[in-house]
Order: structure tokens, then sequence, then C-alpha cells
């Protein structure tokens, strides 16, 4: 039994490692899909446009202004998910209420040490073996990066990073900002993919076309599943809920933090609607949302009063 477990242990380390080389060899995908769709529509297919004249100028125009602010615009909100800590608890934080039961009076001296609770048992509060150390609410361990993370989401291979408090909102503008700029690209190399089991002759070299063809296809791909992702999202976001929360809340007649889809909103993107659209938040959100530093979360007051 010992030895089954030791193997088992060991299979999932050698997994993890696994992940963790995955998700750089991911960033270069990324970018190579981004260096093919680029190649196709502006150098190949509206760049040239430009110089036709007439009619086609505009068409090449009003695509290329909408591809470039849209990739800037992926490029930032993925480059924001990639490098922005997902949140991380901090050094000897303690809870100032007891967060699994609600109560508003603060835990007594004895339910913690000077450096881990004397209990990890105690049910008035989340301990992270692990860790060995509290866990704030909504607070989950990570076993690719090897700490808790506040709020978190998931392990997001693509991003090589967890998804938690602090880049959730970039990492859902990514998948926005994705979604729009492979149906832009789709539905803009669409004539040439038709143009493809035609009769008629295609201007261009054997490489530029199939390089054509790739990208409309890679486009399609990640537009269709995209969308999935995003629409999951966007429901989880309405109900103020993580992807792991989602199923726990299987077991939970009740969930607490779900405040209407307003605030449930606010509490990812911030109050700011100038920066809704924009991987950052305002200094005044910054300072008058606590919830967007991923420790404290209001919660329904019937719940608290129960």
């Amino acid at each position: 039994m010992h030895r089954s477990g030791a193997t088992m242990a060991w299979n999932v380390f050698k997994f993890c490692t696994a992940l963790r080389a995955l998700g750089s060899i991911m960033i270069l995908l990324v970018l190579g899909v981004v260096g093919v769709t680029y190649y196709a529509v502006v150098l190949n297919t509206y760049g040239p446009a430009l110089y036709a004249g007439g009619f086609d100028f505009l068409i090449a125009f009003v695509v290329l202004i909408l591809f470039h602010t849209l990739l800037f615009m992926l490029l930032w909100s993925y480059f924001a998910a990639v490098f922005t800590d997902p949140g991380s608890v901090p050094p000897n934080w303690r809870p100032s209420i007891d967060e699994e039961r609600g109560e508003a009076n603060p835990l007594v001296g004895s339910d913690f040490s000077n450096d881990v609770p004397s209990d990890p048992s105690n049910q008035h509060t989340r301990y992270c073996r692990k860790c060995n150390q509290v866990k704030p609410p909504r607070c989950h361990h990570c076993s690719l990066c090897g700490r808790c993370v506040l709020k978190m989401d998931h392990h997001c291979v693509w991003v090589v990073n967890c998804v938690g408090a602090l880049n959730y909102k970039y990492f859902l503008l990514f998948l926005f900002y994705t979604f729009l700029e492979t149906t832009l690209v789709t539905a803009s190399l669409l004539p040439l993919f038709l143009a493809f089991f035609s009769d008629g002759e295609i201007p261009g070299s054997p490489g530029s076309l199939a390089t054509t063809f790739l990208a409309f296809v890679l486009d399609l791909a990640f537009a269709l599943s995209v969308l999935g992702f995003l629409i999951m999202h966007i429901s989880l976001v309405a109900s103020n809920t993580t992807t792991i929360e989602a199923y726990e809340k299987k077991t939970t007649p009740k969930w607490p933090y779900d405040l209407g889809r307003r605030k449930n909103f606010e509490q990812v993107f911030g109050m700011d609607k100038r920066y809704w659209f924009i991987p950052a938040y305002s200094e005044d959100d910054i300072r008058r949302m606590p919830v967007l530093q991923g420790l404290d979360y209001p919660s329904k007051p019937d719940f608290n009063s129960q």
C-alpha cells in the first residue's frame, strides 16, 4: 500500500511537471497562430488590397483597422493574464471573522498560534495542509503552482498561470477579444476559402494560399471553441461563481456570494465603466473595492444571519 501511494505521488509529480513544460509551448503556439493569421490577413490579402483603390480599398482599410485594434487588445489581455500573479495568501494572514459560520465575532486567540493554527482540524477556519497555513475564503490550493491561490478558478496551460482573483478579468478579456478577432478573421477570409473549391483561378503562390487556408481553419476552430468557454464564464460571472465553486455548489443549497448580476459583474470588472474592457483597474476601484484584492468578499445578509 505504501509503495502504491508513493508511485501515485510520483506520477502526479511527473504529470504536473509535464504540464508546466507544456505551458511554455502554449505561449509559442499562441504567437504562432497570431503570426500565421497576420500573414494571411495583412500581408497576403488585405494589405495589397489597399493599393487597389475604390471599394476594395475601403473594405481593406476597415478590416485592417479592426484587425489591429482587436489584436492589440487580445495580446494586451493575454500577457496581462500570463504575467499577473493570480493572488497569493499574505504571510501570516488571519481571518477577522469566522468565515465558515458567518459570525461577526473575531476568532479567539486560542484558535491560532504565532505561525499556524494550533488545531488544523478546527472547523472554524479553512486550513491548507500542503501550504501549512490558513486559507482565506474562496481560496484553493493549486498543485501545479504549488501554492494557494486567491479565488482560484482553474490552472490554464494556455496562459501558463493560474486564473484567480487578480487576473480573472484579464483572462475573460483574453477570451472575449480572441473570439472577436478569430470571428473577424474567419469572416474576412471566407471568400478566399470558398474560392479554393471553385473553378476560378486564385492569385498568389501555393505557399501563400496554403497559409491562408490554414489561417481560416485555425481561426474558425478557435472561434467556436472560445465561444463555448466564453458562454460558460459569462454564466459563472453572472452568479459570482468560479469553475471550482460551480462543482462545489452541487452540495450547497444556497450560494452566499450571489449578490445579483450587476454587483457580481462589478466584483470582477470593477465599478469604473471606463476600465471594463481593458485589462486594468482604476485606482479608485482598487482603493474602494477590497474584493479586487481577493481576501474580502461580501455575502448575502440573510446568509450571515443564519
